[in-house]
């Protein structure tokens, strides 16, 4: 398989360490291209669209990751969503020329909202914190840091419509208390050699040769890659229920005044419409369960 829009979990086979490996492409043009991003906010999503990959292979979920900036900056909103099959999808709002390249600029002031859904509403997790770096990579490592006691390092490279990245996340044991010095130890050495990595090679080479590259000196278990994939979940029965909630006497006032409703999904922009008696359905009859989401 090729390395694109593939995700690879390795791990050192006698150290307490894992990480991950993800190179996109296809998918990263399939959202680029459902809006006319400028190319510093089409460089913001990539980077958002490379680290949401890499955190959702190392968290337990059984619907979707979901990571989002939020700032009162030029770039008011990012984000990206992740499933446990590796769908992406993604957005971004902003507004004006955008001419600021580092992040605090672009957001202003803002948060990092992570949200772990497991496919039910009441167990929904959200971890919430103040945008803490001047980068994608540094924020995600303090939020992690801070709030999940996680050593996790980044790196994200993004050219044009290409973007790469690399984790690097310390498995936490309890039961190496008494070795805490020399996995310490260890640790920071596996780190150092990480950023040795270039940006050009992150997302040039081969998932093999970067590891020959970094850790020829260490054992190093390589998985099957998984593969990346923009999808879509919005669908048109999906659109129904959020009419049906928004009521009967709303939607009826809205035809009062046009012949159809329209819906756009603002991730994928694919547009629905529906007409008087699409409308009358959905609260007259129960309209089929939903299909699986079609694939844009």
């Amino acid at each position: 398989m090729d390395d694109h829009d593939t995700l690879n979990r390795f791990e050192f086979e006698h150290l307490p360490i894992r990480g991950e490996i993800v190179k996109l492409e296809a998918s990263l043009r399939e959202i680029s291209s459902r809006h006319e991003y400028p190319p510093v906010v089409q460089n913001l999503l990539g980077e958002l669209m490379v680290a949401t990959s890499l955190l959702s292979a190392t968290i337990k979920f059984e619907e979707s990751l979901i990571i989002q900036l939020q700032g009162d900056g030029p770039v008011s909103m990012v984000v990206v969503e992740c499933t446990r099959q590796f769908a992406l999808r993604g957005l971004a709002h902003w507004s004006g020329d955008i001419t600021q390249k580092k992040l605090p600029e672009l957001i202003g002031e803002g948060r990092l909202v992570i949200t772990v859904d497991p496919g039910s509403k009441t167990n929904r997790y959200q971890g919430i914190a103040q945008l803490e770096g001047d980068s994608i990579a540094e924020v995600i490592e303090n939020y992690l840091a801070r709030s999940e006691q996680l050593r996790t390092h980044l790196w994200i490279a993004v050219n044009n419509l290409t973007a790469a990245g690399m984790l690097l996340q310390k498995i936490p044991d309890e039961n190496d208390i008494e070795f805490e010095d020399e996995i310490d130890d260890t640790w920071e050495r596996v780190e150092i050699l990480g950023t040795t990595i270039k940006n050009d090679e992150l997302l040039e080479l081969p998932v093999k040769k970067i590891l020959r590259r970094l850790f020829h000196q260490d054992d190093i278990r390589l998985y099957e890659p998984e593969p990346v994939s923009f999808r879509c979940s919005c669908s048109r029965d999906r659109v129904r229920e959020v009419l049906r909630a928004l009521g009967h006497k709303e939607v009826s006032s809205i035809l009062s005044e046009r012949e159809t409703v329209g819906v756009n999904c603002e991730f994928c922009n694919l547009h629905y419409e529906f007409d008087r008696v699409d409308a009358e359905q959905i609260f007259t009859s129960d309209f089929p369960p939903d299909v699986p989401a079609t694939r844009h």
